[in-house]
This record gives C-alpha cells, structure tokens and sequence, in this order.
C-alpha cells in the first residue's frame, strides 16, 4: 500500500515539474515569436525605401 502511495506521489511530482518548465518555456517562445515579428516589421520597414536587388 505505501508503495503505491510512493509511486504516486513521485509520478504527481514529476509531473508538476513537468508542467511548471513546460508553462515557463511556453511563454518564452510567445515573447520570442513577438520580438522575432517586430524585429521583422522593422526591417522591412527600414529597408522600403531601398530598392536595389542584390
């Protein structure tokens, strides 16, 4: 019976774990993608004005 108890309060751990490192990343990759579209917006916004094709 304490076996199983063990077991499953290892498994609850290891998944809150998982969760909380799961939720961290996916906030990182939402400000990553947001930082990654306005450095885009801002180069293409920059560069309009030239229209030499290299």
């Amino acid at each position: 019976m304490w076996r199983i108890i063990g077991v499953l309060l290892v498994a609850w751990l290891a998944l809150s774990v998982l969760g909380a490192v799961v939720k961290g990343l996916f906030w990182l990759a939402v400000i990553g993608v947001v930082l990654f579209l306005g450095t885009a917006a801002y180069g293409a916004i920059k560069n309009s004005g030239r229209k030499s094709i290299r």
